[in-house]
């Protein structure tokens, strides 16, 4: 799989994949806060039973964690297969076509901005060096040495997903019956404030349309179920 090559900035691609981590913590998260939240607010609108509640949001918690860890273990292992294919391609066709592929060097790192003899001399080097790693940094994007792991993804997303989804099991169980929505509803729009700010900051964008966005999106599921379950409720289903 041939990845578009990074920023050519000192320590660039582990930087950005630091933060593709660090976003995809905050995502998931952020995943965890409003499923879980939509989940025990739809159960609050039915039924005041703090066992019920309890429940409903564990449940909740462990499907929703274990759904995210299970969907990223097998994503992540699906890109892994794929460098491990791309490198192995990479190295046959060093094996078999070595002048071809110190030219496609060459070009690479022409195109990276050196001049035509310095590339030359650049890739000559490289390749006496370490070709396969030459070739799979500057064409492929890829760490022969840091290849994605499924099982550190898979445990991330899981972690995640638990640390969101706990604040708004907890404040719907913790208050009193009267409190228990609005604690929650207020808990949850403050953590998607903070959360739609921060993902923004990591992405370089605008914050303030970000966390409209996060906070609008939770309150929208939020009602939508506190409003289904309040009408089941009602109909004694």
């Amino acid at each position: 799989m041939k990845r578009p090559p990074e920023h050519d900035e000192p320590h660039g691609a582990g930087l950005g994949a630091r933060l593709n981590w660090l976003r995809a913590a905050v995502l998931g998260a952020n995943d965890g806060v409003v499923s879980t939240a939509g989940l025990v607010v739809g159960v609050a609108g039915a039924t005041g039973d703090r066992g019920a509640l309890l429940t409903a949001g564990l449940a909740g918690l462990l499907a929703g964690s274990l759904s995210m860890a299970a969907g990223e273990y097998v994503s992540v292992s699906t890109q892994r297969d794929s460098e491990k294919a791309a490198l192995a391609t990479e190295k046959r066709e060093l094996q078999e076509t070595p002048e071809a592929e110190l030219a496609e060097l060459t070009g690479l790192l022409e195109g990276k901005g050196l001049s035509r003899e310095v590339a030359h001399e650049a890739a000559v080097q490289l390749t006496e060096r370490d070709a396969l790693r030459a070739h799979a940094e500057v064409e492929l994007g890829i760490d022969p040495d840091d290849l994605t792991n499924p099982w550190h993804a898979a445990g991330a997303s899981f972690l995640a997903f638990t640390v969101g989804a706990l604040l708004p099991l907890l404040a719907i169980v913790l208050p009193p019956s009267a409190l228990r929505v609005p604690v929650t509803v207020l808990s949850v729009l403050a953590v998607l404030a903070v959360t739609g700010w921060w993902s923004a900051r990591l992405g370089e964008a605008a914050a303030g349309p970000a966390v409209l966005r996060n906070m609008g999106g939770g309150a929208v599921a939020m009602a939508v179920t506190y409003l289904a379950g309040h009408l089941l409720g009602a109909a004694g289903v």
